[in-house]
This record gives C-alpha cells, sequence and structure tokens, in this order.
C-alpha cells in the first residue's frame, strides 16, 4: 500500500498530570518542544490542549495563541489543530480561540458518557462552533465517540453546515463510550464509506488500545493519532519517555503495513488544506 499515513500527536490533552507521567508538557514551551521532537519523529498534525500552571484545563485563547507562534516557528509546515473539547471550558468558551484561525480544530458532534460524566455536546453548541469554523476558513477534525456521531457528520456535510470533504476520527476505548472492537471499528469504517465517499478517516485508541487501534487503521489505509493525551505509557512496565517515542512506535508500524509517513506537504494536500 503506498498511500501515506496521516500520524497526529495528541501533545498534552486535559486530563494526563506530570504526576502520571513527567514527560507530559504543560506550559506553552514545554508544548512547542515536545511537539518538534514528535514533528521530526513524523508527526504532521498536533492536536493541541493548554493547561493552567497549575495543570488544570484551560481555553484561554491567549495560551492557545503563543502554543500556535510557537509550533509554527519551531516545526513550519505542521498542520496545528486546536481542541474545542468540553473538559477545558463551559458553551461557546471552547471556542474562544477560533479566531486565531488554525489549520483544523476538533468538532464533537453528539454527546456520549465518559468515565466519570456526560461529555455534552448540545446541538445548539455544535452548529455554533461549525458556524466558527466556516467563518475562519478552519477544518474540523469531526471526534466520532459513538456510531451516531458519524451519521450526525453526514447529516451535517449535506446540509452545509460542515462543507467539504470530511476528517472523521474513531475514537475507541474511552471507559462508558465505545470500546475497542475490531468489528466496530470496522463498520465504522464501511460507515463512512458509504455515507461519506470523499471522507478521510483516523483511528485513535485510549490507554492500551492506542497501539492497537495505530495498527488496525495503518493496516486498513487510513491515518492514526497517538501521543500523551490519550496513552501515557510504552507497554505494562514502562511509561513513554516523549510523545516523539510514541510517533516512532506509529512511524514503525506504518513501515511494517509499507506505509509510507505522511510529510506535512502531503498531509496538507489529502486533507485540502492551505499549503503551509
Amino acid at each position: 500500500m503506498t498511500k501515506p499515513c496521516i500520524i497526529c500527536v495528541a501533545i498534552t490533552g486535559s486530563v494526563p498530570t506530570k504526576a502520571n507521567n513527567p514527560a507530559v508538557p504543560i506550559n506553552v514551551a514545554e508544548q512547542v518542544e515536545s511537539t518538534h521532537a514528535a514533528f521530526e519523529a513524523g508527526a504532521s498534525i498536533c492536536h493541541a490542549h493548554v493547561r493552567n500552571a497549575d495543570e488544570t484545563p484551560s481555553s484561554d485563547p491567549e495560551k492557545f495563541a503563543r502554543l500556535k507562534e510557537g509550533v509554527e516557528k519551531h516545526c513550519p509546515g505542521m498542520i496545528i489543530q486546536l481542541s474545542t473539547g468540553g473538559r477545558s471550558g463551559a458553551g461557546r468558551e471552547r471556542g474562544g480561540m477560533l479566531p486565531l484561525r488554525p489549520d483544523m480544530a476538533s468538532l464533537s458532534v453528539g454527546s456520549n458518557n465518559f468515565p466519570t460524566r456526560v461529555y455534552e455536546n448540545p446541538p445548539d453548541l455544535v452548529d455554533w462552533l461549525a458556524t466558527e469554523m466556516r467563518r475562519y476558513e478552519i477544518k474540523p477534525e469531526i471526534e466520532a465517540f459513538d456510531l451516531s456521531h458519524i451519521h450526525q457528520a453526514g447529516a451535517m456535510n449535506r446540509d452545509g453546515r460542515i462543507p467539504g470533504a470530511l476528517y472523521v476520527q474513531f475514537v475507541m476505548g474511552v471507559k462508558n463510550a465505545m470500546p475497542a472492537d475490531k468489528e466496530t471499528f470496522d463498520f465504522y469504517i464501511k460507515t463512512v464509506q458509504r455515507l461519506l465517499p470523499d471522507a478521510q478517516w483516523c483511528g485513535a485508541g485510549i490507554g492500551p488500545n492506542q497501539i492497537k487501534v495505530n495498527e488496525w487503521a495503518i493496516a486498513a489505509g487510513g491515518h492514526t493519532r497517538t501521543g500523551l493525551e490519550d496513552n501515557m505509557r510504552l507497554d505494562r512496565d514502562r511509561l513513554a519517555p516523549s510523545n516523539a517515542a510514541l510517533v516512532q512506535r506509529a512511524a514503525e508500524l506504518c513501515d511494517k503495513y509499507e506505509r509510507p509517513v505522511a510529510t506535512w506537504q502531503q498531509a496538507r494536500k489529502i486533507l485540502g488544506l492551505r499549503p503551509g
């Protein structure tokens, strides 16, 4: 298979702390340094959250602006994808960074359970976030935590709320949400191909499911996500020393399945993004 595989690195997230793994980058300088190493290891998308000094989640646009500036400087051409996730803020606060015009932003189009709470994505907020992304010419990454989210993204694509060829990410292994189940994964692919034939798709697994979903996605011709946001370990006995180490692990799977790792130029072309 010669199709390049886009590797997305989710560098920080909203949950992991340095107590969990000292390699988790918290402040902007750490995040930029970690992203640069992951970029050199083969990641072409940086999925980014920001944190406060006490490691709690933040939606502060100023922090996002400094992170975006640093990644653009040290990782020229890398696709910057900012998170509008619900752990970092409430309501429209979640989209406060969209005027920064990143290349991409995450978009969850429906609600689902998380380990200890409901991840709420009410329709009016989803529509507002999608409108802001159109306004600022940002490509959404559809984060599908459930099969219904693929169907909803398809409906929003058909009525123009999310225009163009979609990028859909299957998130599997979140406790109380969709497990990392191979038959379900295969059905997700078939559903995207049936409803959204022009779409690109990506697989992301949480915790020990990360390497498993990485391999499923790469073997099936899709793209994949890795990084310390989703998983802090190389295996049961070893913490991951860096985001770059997890990217390298995904790149080795690309070699195994004879998939070239997408350069940032190839990734931008595949996703229909403006040149870097």
